[in-house]
């Protein structure tokens, strides 16, 4: 607004109703603006999202807010141990929050609570240990081989997960973003880092 609007304002609609108008009109103009710098963060870089359910306890608990980043994966691949949230194959409505296991071109082997990786640096396959679930928790046995932009997603509370042993490989154009901020509880508040893969 210009310095002289309001005086403007006053000799048309008097003092109070210019006032008035010339305030209406700064509360519009400060909205617009705030807008303009919001609505692109919230829907292209970053976006909230409340855990629900137990399927990434004891790192994820129910009703905990986390910040999404939406941006990351504009200009690279997601990577193994990210915990990313995608939208659920069967039903793209809802959203799903995991961790990346295998990655575009790998092979998956579950069995005797382990999780078996094959790819071209480990053809004949190498176990996956992972610091952040309790020992042997990988109920199932199947064996899947990820094609071109696929992901293989499991909760990291896998009893409690209903993940990639039972709805299969994520396509990457269903992956939202990455877990990058927990906001609430305060008790909670963090970043994330990715988990150290010694073997791989």
């Amino acid at each position: 607004m210009t310095s002289s609007l309001e005086p403007r304002l006053q000799e048309k609609f008097g003092p109070i109703g210019g006032s008035i108008i010339f305030f209406i009109l700064e509360v519009v103009q400060i909205v617009a603006i705030s807008a303009a710098i919001i609505v692109p963060i919230r829907y292209f870089l970053i976006q909230p999202f409340y855990v629900k359910g137990a399927s990434m306890e004891p790192n994820f608990y129910d009703h905990e807010y986390l910040i999404i980043d939406e941006l990351s994966y504009r200009f690279r691949e997601p990577e193994r141990g990210e915990i990313v949230v995608f939208r659920y194959p069967n039903d793209p409505s809802q959203f799903f929050i995991k961790r990346v296991i295998g990655l575009p071109g790998e092979t998956v082997e579950i069995t005797n609570g382990s999780i078996l990786l094959s790819n071209e640096e480990h053809p004949n396959g190498i176990i996956l240990k992972e610091s952040y679930i309790t020992e042997k928790q990988t109920s199932g046995k199947e064996r899947t081989t990820l094609g071109e932009n696929e992901y293989y997603l499991l909760g990291d509370h896998r009893d409690a997960s209903m993940d990639s042993r039972s709805f299969g490989s994520v396509k990457r154009s269903s992956l939202i973003g990455r877990v990058w901020v927990r906001g609430l509880p305060l008790s909670r508040l963090g970043t994330f880092a990715l988990p150290e893969y010694a073997d791989l």
